[in-house]
């Protein structure tokens, strides 16, 4: 009686421990299900948040388009829902940027490229100045049509070395991304990985005196910092602030240069890389729902005027 008795309580335990495993299994599996839908869910917020984001932008893009807002119109910048979702657009001028091409190009009129004025550029960012001629004639090599190699330059026979069989391009750049490819550029962007910030491939011609920042006119015209803000101070105005009503903007690279009192022959050098309103703009809209953004980035040639699209992109912002 006793021992039936224990094999009876033996078998209830066991069901009981069976019934707890069960249970365990049950519970992970509806936690594992909760866990999946919150998953889902969490993905199609982000989905519509990220589809709103995108039209917001588009939006503030449309409107930046539009060659009768001006710079500081309020339009630009909007927000809805509490400040939950929203737009700003930024109308900027790509002529604040040197172009990589122009500056490597020799350009038939006798004047070779502008060698001198990327090696100062790369040395300002803390290459030593004999390795600069290293990298300026290795993109020489990669936008030239020939297979000559420049003095310390890099042709064909070094990208073979490496296994590439269709190095340099013997074109100009056509995005800033393939100066990466050149010899050594990866040394360049360690020293200063915003470089992008200082060049372009679209501009009609050099350095918009009135719109580029002071450490670029510095480098362009040869001059200090100081007096390169005095450039800029004059162009914002009395008021000291970018596209407000007392803007005095030069009417010409000759009148900047001519404030500045450069001697001739520094003159001549320093000329051809200036210019003043370039007719190319970048516009940048960034919308945002939640904690989602989106940025959408257009260059444009002749906003004001029969416009054309250089360039499209769209991108996720942090």
């Amino acid at each position: 009686m006793t021992a039936r008795r224990s094999s009876i309580g033996l078998k209830k335990g066991s069901a009981l421990v069976a019934v707890f495993w069960i249970m365990s299994i049950l519970s992970l599996a509806v936690f594992t299900a909760i866990q999946l839908l919150y998953y889902e869910v969490d993905i199609t917020t982000a989905k519509v948040q990220g589809n709103r984001a995108r039209h917001l932008a588009e939006m503030g893009m449309a409107i930046a388009a539009n060659p009768s807002v001006k710079r500081d119109d309020p339009l630009l910048r909007q927000s809805f829902e509490g400040g939950t979702e929203g737009y700003e657009a930024r109308i900027r001028s790509e002529g604040a940027k040197f172009n990589i091409n122009m500056l490597l190009l020799d350009r038939g009129d006798g004047a070779p490229p502008d060698k001198a004025l990327i090696r100062e550029m790369i040395a300002s960012w803390g290459m030593e100045f004999d390795e600069t001629q290293d990298i300026v004639d290795a993109l020489v090599d990669w936008i030239d049509a020939d297979d000559f190699e420049e003095l310390t330059g890099a042709e064909t026979a070094y990208y073979e070395d490496l296994g590439y069989l269709n190095r340099p391009y013997n074109r100009p750049f056509f995005s800033l991304d393939e100066m990466r490819l050149v010899r050594g550029w990866d040394r360049v962007e360690a020293l200063n990985p915003n470089w992008q910030n200082w060049f372009t491939i679209w501009t009609a011609g050099g350095l918009d005196i009135n719109e580029a920042d002071p450490e670029l006119i510095a480098i362009a015209a040869e001059i200090t910092v100081t007096e390169a803000t005095a450039i800029q101070d004059r162009v914002f105005g009395p008021d000291g602030i970018r596209d407000t009503e007392d803007d005095q903007p030069f009417n010409s690279s000759a009148e900047a240069l001519d404030l500045l009192g450069l001697p001739d022959i520094q003159r001549a050098v320093v000329e051809p890389r200036l210019t003043v309103n370039d007719p190319t703009s970048r516009l940048e809209s960034t919308g945002w729902s939640g904690d989602t953004r989106r940025r959408i980035t257009l260059i444009l040639r002749n906003r004001t005027g029969r416009p054309a699209i250089l360039e499209r992109s769209e991108e996720t912002v942090p």
